[in-house]
């Protein structure tokens, strides 16, 4: 099973993927090591990537996905997949592949921005994800107004409510 923690920036993918996956005992990848150079000078420069910047990174990450599935090895994914074009070349189908998304006010986001560096997203990025977003239907759907603790906790009881996990 792959779990694919989903969200804009500052909405704390990486915090919780990693210790979902350290509750879990599964292993974690951010999407964001898997970005292109091109795209990396391009976020560093502060320029928002289009969906043609994105599709090479996310066929990427869809062979790592496939191969994690086949390989029947679990993995906890942080990734934006801000639109749902971009779920569904992941195959998020709910199932084999379980999005979460941590929902929070754009207040919110830019406070944590605030508090905090990246390696290479600049803090005026926020606003481009915000109009990509396209907020799933689907999935679990996880406000981050809560300890991270509580929020993966949180996560756990919902994938064995609806039997995801085994």
């Amino acid at each position: 099973m792959v779990v694919i923690i989903i969200g804009p920036m500052g909405c704390g993918k990486s915090t919780i993927g990693k210790l979902l996956a350290v509750m879990l005992g599964w292993d974690f990848d951010d999407a964001d090591d898997f970005h292109p150079a091109e795209n990396v000078g391009k976020m560093r420069a502060g320029i928002a990537l289009n969906d043609n910047d994105r599709l090479g990174w996310l066929a990427t990450l869809s062979a790592r996905i496939k191969l994690r599935l086949e390989q029947d090895s679990n993995l906890v994914l942080a990734c934006s997949a801000l639109k749902q074009s971009y779920r569904d070349i992941l195959a998020i189908d709910q199932k084999q592949v379980v999005s979460v998304y941590l929902r929070g006010s754009a207040d919110l986001l830019k406070e944590r921005l605030a508090d905090r560096s990246h390696q290479y997203m600049n803090d005026a990025l926020l606003e481009s994800q915000l109009q990509t977003l396209e907020e799933p239907e689907d999935g679990l759907i996880i406000n981050i107004h809560q300890s991270p603790g509580n929020i993966c906790s949180d996560i756990i009881n919902q994938l064995d409510q609806q039997g995801n996990r085994t």
